[in-house]
């Protein structure tokens, strides 16, 4: 056969990178590699902890160099991973069962305790388990000892408060790797940042903008986003520093909102529509010297990208969050602080409490950090 069926370069359905860039052919290709160690991680959703979830990678990479590593996700979340070389191939949940049935794999690494990723996690057939499973009777359970403590930290809300240890510190015990490389990532094509580049332009935005202000926020928390008023008044005041353009980042649904703050502020912040897809969007966070947001994927590509953040937190836990020596937290000085629930009636509540000032000066103290040069450089 004419085809190197054993190669870990060969899709199967369609010609190889190698072959489609330089005309590669098996008999002669001097890329051809052998599939080797075979590592399935599961990781469906949200899109932050899926984008969070990447800082295992090297750790994967680092113990088996020639392992061929296949992720399943949720449809929504394959942009994050895609493009990213230490991944050899994204599989949708939609394609996950019937790969699942046919596909045999040396290690399964399921970091997520949900019934769906725990479930997929069962059903896959593998020489070894980490991470959580799904008994018969529906349950879910740790896959090995070290994943307990997360399962635990995940049912009892007084504990996550009192925790003090990052969710990359957490997943790579539980799955039993070595965390002392990990980073997250994200990988940009050239073509994305000179699209991020001319969207800008469009908007009436014709240098690199210095701030950037991620306004939304999962709608699972109530008051997990800061409040569109203070957003408009710190726009304001962002101004008056000369700080450069203030821009306004979110999803669709946030598009409304940002554009009600755009007014508010005078025109001191500019809406940017980012409907063109999560690429797109994460052009744009990478576009900033500085990103204001809240604890929500703004926030981990932001750090992905190596942008400088100041990342304000009120149901949710700072602790857990790495910011990678890339920004700073505002937390509010409450005894309720990071409750996980998702409405309350306290007044002022934990997101009210953060000043318009106190995040000012934290932005000026991260601009003066952003490389000398950066903002004039190509986005």
């Amino acid at each position: 056969m004419i085809v190197d069926l054993d190669c870990r370069h060969f899709p199967g359905d369609r010609p190889c990178v190698h072959h489609k860039t330089s005309g590669a052919i098996c008999e002669t290709c001097k890329h051809g590699e052998k599939v080797g160690f075979r590592v399935l991680i599961i990781k469906l959703d949200a899109l932050g902890d899926v984008l969070r979830t990447t800082c295992i990678l090297p750790a994967i990479r680092s113990e088996w160099p020639r392992c061929q590593i296949t992720w399943i996700t949720s449809p929504e979340a394959i942009p994050l991973l895609s493009g990213n070389p230490l991944i050899d191939e994204r599989c949708s949940l939609h394609d996950a069962p019937a790969r699942l049935a046919a596909e045999h794999f040396d290690l399964v690494l399921n970091p997520d305790a949900s019934k769906r990723s725990a479930a997929l996690a069962s059903m896959a057939s593998a020489n070894e388990k980490r991470g959580y499973l799904l008994r018969p009777d529906g349950q879910v359970v740790p896959a090995n000892d070290e994943a307990a403590d997360w399962l635990v930290l995940g049912a009892r809300d007084d504990m996550k408060k009192a925790n003090r240890e990052t969710y990359q510190s957490h997943i790579h015990r539980q799955l039993c790797l070595d965390p002392s490389e990990q980073q997250i990532s994200l990988i940009l094509t050239a073509s994305e940042r000179e699209d991020a580049r001319r969207l800008l332009a469009k908007s009436g935005v014709s240098e690199r903008p210095m701030v950037g202000l991620n306004t939304g926020s999962s709608k699972r928390w109530k008051h997990k986003s800061w409040i569109p008023e203070r957003f408009a008044e710190l726009a304001r005041l962002l101004a008056g520093e000369k700080c450069g353009p203030v821009v306004l980042i979110g999803g669709p649904a946030e598009q409304d909102q940002n554009r009600w703050i755009e007014k508010a502020s005078g025109g001191s912040a500019v809406a940017i529509d980012t409907g063109s897809g999560l690429r797109a969007y994460a052009a744009l966070v990478g576009s900033c010297g500085v990103l204001v947001t809240g604890d929500t994927l703004g926030l981990h590509v932001a750090i992905a990208l190596e942008r400088r953040v100041v990342a304000l937190f009120g149901p949710t836990s700072s602790s857990e969050i790495d910011l990678y020596g890339c920004g700073i937290r505002v937390v509010p000085d409450l005894d309720c602080i990071c409750c996980y629930q998702g409405d309350c009636d306290v007044s002022p509540h934990c997101m009210e409490s953060i000043s318009v000032e106190s995040v000012l000066s934290k932005i000026l103290d991260q601009a003066g950090l952003v490389p000398e040069g950066m903002l004039a450089q190509t986005i």
